[in-house]
Order: structure tokens, then sequence, then C-alpha cells
């Protein structure tokens, strides 16, 4: 039996979780205050049969092991040993576990000192002194500078790595993002290099990564740590660990998209903000945000690529049941820019006159379409409808059912119509097809052939293990190659790229007669193409893990135990 069955057998989530809030039998549940953030009425839940537990308040959930990794601040190798001992249940050898566990303390240990290293060159080496001066041209202040932390990284090729290459090696500080191969063996880079120098927290304040700003206008202007041991990007909101007691006192977020927008807006004195660090929001984001406020306004930029982003982060507010509105700047100003020029009062106006999140994604899908003729108001009706689909609150969809057929003069009761067709399965197809095709994929292959300008507010989301091993991989890797290299996408260019049995079954999918598709509905098609990847993958590793039990390698068990965590924890994420 795997030591975490081991566990799992002897320890009761009821008794774990009764560490650290006060549980209540009701049926078969226990319910009580959710020990993650502030609450009046209970809503944590515990199911002891599945030994499975959820808070409908802020969105946090998982088992046993999830639970003591929240609470505690452990990883999970650390987990797995507080609940060992416990139970009193002896753990086998973990090597493997207690390397893992080092080297996301080593990666803490290192990025700690990295910012320290940023900090010193900003405050006492003569390019930072320029550094600090192009700050106060930003009319950001020392005072705002210390608060948040900010460094600065030297114009240098690999000043960083020669400061740090006695006490670290190359490949440790690699896995922390700091450095990347050069073009000669042996040779590394900073990769922060004449950047302003922004650390990312966790809310505990440890440093987890870095976002770094160019003040020599090169490319990209920001530049972000990649994925490590510690880091998931759209897993983490830049600035909660500074903000999130006044966002609670607030009840409300003012979510923003950089890091440059956060210290304006903090310098201001508005404190109830994060940001999303440049990417569109995520469901993980949603769910933090909702733990601490029940209600946010998004103010990214006020070109198109920000209202995009904005279009599609409302749906994914509305399914985590946030009220959401869109504050939209005027001249298409940030807001960095717009407090720099107007001052804060102004600003803070302007977010008290947002845009209800609803009417702003209305509004933007019925941009261009013009109303007055039946097919374009159906179509853009029915992009609505997809979206008000996902809302989980059946009297608050009842609502913006309400409020959609007033905007479009539709009569409700053809929505609602409209809406249960949209729930119906799509017509049956015949064995050839079922058997070529995922639903999701299916329907997103319809999507990105047919409606492009929802394509491409999605593509930029797309991850290629997606589609991995999927019966579309050679037409979802066109797709998106056609994306990057700003080109149009069509199935004839698919003539000699696929064969003509895959090019039938992908022409007769698009001939259907189908409603008109939403953003929000193929993002839903990305995650489940995404759960679908990882649970194969969470099924090969399970075969592992078997195998390994069988051969009695223990340093390889507990690796693979490990793995198998991170999976189910990604997917319950998502």
């Amino acid at each position: 039996m795997e030591i975490t069955e081991k566990i799992r057998a002897a320890a009761s989530i009821v008794e774990i979780a009764s560490q650290y809030t006060t549980l209540k039998k009701r049926g078969k549940k226990w319910v009580g205050l959710c020990p993650f953030h502030p609450e009046k009425d209970p809503s944590f839940t515990i199911d002891e049969d599945k030994q499975l537990f959820h808070c409908f308040g802020c969105g946090i959930g998982g088992d046993l092991f999830s639970l003591v990794m929240e609470k505690e601040n452990l990883t999970f190798p650390e987990a797995v040993r507080f609940l060992a001992e416990k139970c009193r249940i002896p753990l086998p050898e973990t090597r493997q576990a207690a390397r893992e566990s080092r080297l996301e303390e080593k990666i803490f240990e290192i990025n700690e000192k990295a910012l320290n290293y940023f900090r010193n060159n900003l405050f006492r080496t003569p390019e930072g002194k320029k550094a600090l001066e192009y700050l106060k041209g930003r009319q950001f202040s020392e005072d705002t500078v210390k608060k948040l932390r900010l460094g600065y990284a030297l114009n240098s090729w690999d000043s960083l790595y020669q400061a740090f290459k006695t006490a670290y090696s190359p490949q440790i500080l690699e896995k922390a993002g700091l450095i990347i191969p050069g073009q000669k063996p042996g040779e590394y880079r900073d990769r922060f290099r004449g950047r302003i120098i922004f650390p990312i927290f966790t809310l505990t304040g440890r440093v987890v990564a870095f976002g770094g700003r160019t003040i020599f206008e090169a490319q990209p202007k920001y530049l972000n740590s990649p994925e490590t041991q510690t880091f998931t990007k759209g897993h983490i909101l830049y600035g909660l660990n500074f903000s999130r007691d006044s966002i609670r006192k607030a009840g409300e977020m003012i979510l923003v998209e950089g890091y440059a927008d956060f210290a304006a807006l903090f310098q201001a004195g508005i404190l109830n903000i994060a940001a999303s660090m440049g990417t569109s929001l995520t469901p993980q984001q949603a769910a933090q945000i909702f733990r601490y406020a029940p209600r946010v306004i998004i103010n990214y930029d006020g070109d198109d690529s920000g209202l995009n982003a904005a279009l599609r982060a409302v749906p994914i507010c509305l399914e985590k049941g946030l009220q959401v509105k869109i504050l939209v700047l005027p001249e298409k100003l940030d807001p960095d820019a717009f407090i720099r020029k107007y001052g804060s009062e102004k600003y803070l106006g302007l977010a008290r006159r947002a845009l209800d999140g609803f009417r702003f994604l209305l509004v933007q899908y019925s941009r261009g379409a013009n109303l007055n003729i039946p097919e374009e108001k159906s179509r853009a009706a029915r992009q609505v409808i997809q979206e008000v689909m996902r809302i989980p609150d059946a009297i608050v969809r009842n609502e913006y059912l309400k409020k959609t057929a007033e905007y479009f003069r539709i009569n409700e009761a053809t929505l609602r119509q409209m809406l249960e067709q949209s729930r119906k399965p799509a017509a049956a197809t015949s064995r050839e097809e079922k058997d070529i095709f995922l639903p999701a994929e299916k329907r997103l292959l319809q999507l990105l052939f047919n409606q492009q300008e929802i394509a491409r507010m999605v593509l930029g989301e797309m991850d290629p293990d997606c589609f991995r091993g999927l019966a579309s991989e050679s037409v979802f890797r066109y797709v998106l190659e056609s994306f990057q290299q700003g080109q149009s996408w069509s199935p004839s260019s698919l003539q000699e790229k696929i064969d003509s049995r895959l090019l039938g079954q992908l022409c007769r999918v698009l001939q259907e007669d189908i409603p008109d598709g939403s953003i929000g509905e193929a993002l839903d098609c990305l995650i489940t193409l995404k759960k679908n990847s990882l649970q194969k993958k969470l099924r090969e590793i399970q075969r592992e893990i078997a195998l390994t039990e069988k051969k009695g390698d223990q340093e390889k068990l507990m690796s693979l135990l490990y793995q198998k965590h991170e999976l189910t924890r990604q997917i319950m994420t998502l």
C-alpha cells in the first residue's frame, strides 16, 4: 500500500480539520467556518466518506494533504511527513521527496538573496542611480520603491551569474529562473538585464519570482520569471501580500494588469488592489479574489488587447460568483498614466461609476453587429446566452437572462427557449466521427474555424499540451502556428498538411448546423482538454507507481507520489 493510502486509512480529515475550525454534523456532511477566510456563516464543508473538503465561500478545496499544505504552509513531502508522524506511521526512505523539498527551499533562499542583490544594485551602484532617476521620472517616490522592495538588474550579460556562481551551481540558478544558457557550451547569461525588478511574493511574504521592466526600451517591455518549482504564474496575484487586508476591509478589489499600475495606485493610497501580471485572468485567480472580496473592478488597459482581456475575464468572474465591474479609462490610458495625469480623486470617481460587467459583456458582444438585422442580432444574443449558461446560481442566471432580453429587445420566453436548446446535447453523429473527436475537441475546432474573431481572443491561452495525442493534434498545431505568424487559417490550407480522412472529418464537423459560441465556451473547451491531458498523465503515473511498488524502489516511489499529487492538484484547480 502506498504511504499516502496508509495515511488516508489511518487519518480522519474531520479530526485534522477540527484542529483548525469547529465542525458540526449536518446530514452526511460536516460544516464549519472556513479556516482560510473570515466569514460569519459556515460555508466550509467536509465529505467524510470521500475524504474531501470544499469551501463554498472562497472556493478552496482538496483532500487531506491539500488541507494540511494550505493551513501549515507545507510542501507535499512535508505534509506527508507531518501526517505520518501524527498517525505514527513509519515513513519509507524519502531521499527523493527530501530532495524535492530542498529544491523548493533552495529556490526561495536564492530568490531572497537575488532580491537583496537587485536592491543593492538600485541603491548602491552608478547604474542603479540612473534607474532611480527613471523611477522618479515615472513619479514613483523612494518610499514606494522601498515598501514594494523594488530593485534593479544591471545591464550586463552575466553580472548576477558572476556574483552567485561561487555559492550556487548554474543548474540550480537556472531552475530558479535567474539565468539562461548562452550560445556556447557552459556559457550562461542573466535572464534580467537593464530592468527595474518587481519582486513577486507569496501571501506569507516569501519571494517566489520576479518581474522586470526595461529602462532601455528592449523587447519585451515586461519580462517575468518562468514557471518554477515554486511559481505558477496563473495562480498568483501580484501585490496581494501587501493589499489583502485592505481588500477585505473594502469588500472590493480593483484588479489591474501590470506592476507599474499596481505601484501607481498603491502610492496614491488606493490599497484594495492586485495585478494579474499582464495575463488574462484565470479561474484560480478569480477564486483567490473571491476569498477576500465579493466584488471586483477590472481596470485593464484601454486598448483593444485590454478590452479583450476584460471581456474574457467577465464570464470567469460571473462563474465564480463575483460581482464584476469594468473600468475603462479615457484616452485609452492605463492606471499608471491616468494617476500621473489626473490624480487619485478623479480615478476613484470613475471607479465608483464603473460599468456593470454583464452590461460590458452585452456591449462588447454586440459591437460591430447591426441589431436591426435579425441574423446579426441572433448571433450576438446566442453568444451572450452561452455565457449566461455558465453562471451556477439559478437566481443570478435568471436576472441576467432578463437583462439580455431587455438589451436585445427579444421576448424573454424566446431567450429561455434558446437557453434550453443550447443545453441539449448535439445531435448524434456517426460512429466513425465519435471515435475520432472528443466533444470538447470537436466544439473547439468549430469555434476556431467558424468564429475566428473569438479564436484570436483564446489562442493566446492555448497550451500545446492540451491537444497532444488528440486525433486533431496536427490541425490545432496548424491553427496555433498560423495565429503566431499573424496569418489566417482555413480547411483548404490543410490539404497537404493532414491525411484526407482527417480532413474529411474536419469538414463534416465544420458543416454542422450549430449555434454560435462564445469566448467562455471556447475557454471551457480548453480547460476540458487540459484536464483530459492531465488525467492521461495521471493514469500513466499510477501505472508506474504500481510497478515501482513491486520493485521496492522507495526513492522513485516518493518521486512518483509527489508527481501524482501535483497532477491531482492541477486537475482539481481547473
